[in-house]
């Protein structure tokens, strides 16, 4: 099962340099080569008194010859120079056999990775008949499929003498020969991935690397990683660009939508509240026309001495000699409804004349239209 509380252990440098070199396929196969011109490895391998000089280029390998291990060589390496132009351009392995040198896989703590060189330094006379200061080492971590215990941590050390390894290097420099790495033949540097190799040369015996050319080199593999990234930023920089773009246009569009709904909300409450009042104006018949017609249903024996029309109910208060006709007087008529006294009738005791106060309802007449839907 899916362990999600493991530790991720990831080698930086690793990653990048596989970046890096994966980013090369990208370039151009001519701009590779005049950033890089193919250089070949001269090998130089010792065997009792004699040295073995071997030609590599990529799976090529050839033998270029082999050299006593005394001044009579210095001439046959630079007759060797002189007809074969490829050897000025190699780089040099000083490479040692089973005799100079040895290997041996070791387990250590985890912890011991962030101290890696020091750890084993400490512990040399424990691992080896040597003593630190005796030997040059290098140490490599070993791929974790080789290793089921999380908890330890599986190294490869190789090492040799410093008398042998100083013996062996002062004998090639005699002859010209600058080795740029010294490894075991028993675990070979892989000349294809040269940035994973280990080196058992001391910092004193390696050859100074020109400052300039690792500046040019460096600076021409700084311009191509950022022309890959610009080529990879660029556009989703200008994409997102447009989003943005794309965006304020949407939010100004929505601001301007929403205030012209606002309006319209607004015009829509002002319609309803005018058709309101067009349709309460319109539902009862004008001052005017009521007055009118009160005139002509009353009598000229009735007098009307006050009128008030409120909440939808108009109020007619008067006298006449037969009150309780005019009920049904209003209501015969077509702009009335609903008519009652609104208080009992009295009779005034001189003039014979009954007081009454009616509140009726006033009503559209219905207009031909509404005959025709009915």
């Amino acid at each position: 099962m899916l362990n999600l509380n493991s530790t991720i252990d990831m080698d930086v440098k690793t990653f990048l340099r596989w970046w890096g070199h994966e980013l090369s396929f990208l370039v151009p196969e001519k701009i590779r080569q005049l950033l890089s011109e193919p250089q070949g490895f001269i090998i130089v391998s010792a065997e009792k008194q004699q040295l073995t000089l071997t030609y590599q280029l990529g799976e090529q390998v050839e033998l270029l010859a082999t050299l006593a291990r005394d001044m009579t060589a210095v001439e046959q390496y630079k007759d060797l120079l002189a007809t074969d132009e490829r050897l000025s351009k190699a780089k040099v392995i000083l490479r040692l056999s089973a005799q100079d040198a040895i290997e041996k896989e070791l387990a250590l703590p985890i912890a011991a990775k962030e101290n890696l060189h020091q750890v084993v330094a400490y512990e040399m006379d424990r691992y080896t008949p040597f003593k630190a200061d005796q030997v040059y080492f290098a140490v490599q971590k070993l791929p974790k499929k080789l290793n089921n215990d999380p908890d330890q941590l599986k190294v490869q050390l190789v090492l040799t003498p410093k008398t042998t390894l100083n013996t062996l290097y002062t004998d090639v420099n005699t002859l010209g020969i600058v080795p740029l790495i010294a490894d075991y033949e028993g675990v070979a540097n892989d000349i294809a991935h040269s940035n994973d190799s280990y080196n058992l040369l001391p910092a004193h015996l390696r050859p100074e690397v020109s400052k300039i050319s690792r500046i040019i080199h460096t600076i021409l593999i700084s311009s191509v990683f950022l022309l890959l990234v610009a080529v990879i930023v660029m556009p989703v920089w200008l994409e997102s660009q447009s989003v943005d773009a794309l965006t304020q246009k949407v939010k100004k569009l929505e601001k301007e939508a929403n205030s012209i709904k606002a309006l319209q909300l607004e015009t829509a409450a002002l319609m309803e509240e005018t058709q309101r009042l067009l349709n309460e104006k319109t539902a009862t018949p004008s001052m005017l026309t009521l007055l009118n017609s009160l005139s002509i249903l009353m009598k000229d024996d009735t007098r009307l001495a006050y009128l008030q029309y409120a909440d939808g109910q108009l109020q007619i208060q008067g006298e006449s000699p037969a009150a309780s006709t005019l009920i049904s007087v209003l209501e015969d008529s077509e702009l009335f409804n609903n008519a009652a006294f609104a208080s009992p009738v009295t009779q005034d005791s001189i003039t014979k004349q009954e007081h009454f106060q009616i509140t009726v309802e006033p009503t559209k007449p219905a207009t031909k239209a509404d005959t025709d839907v009915k």
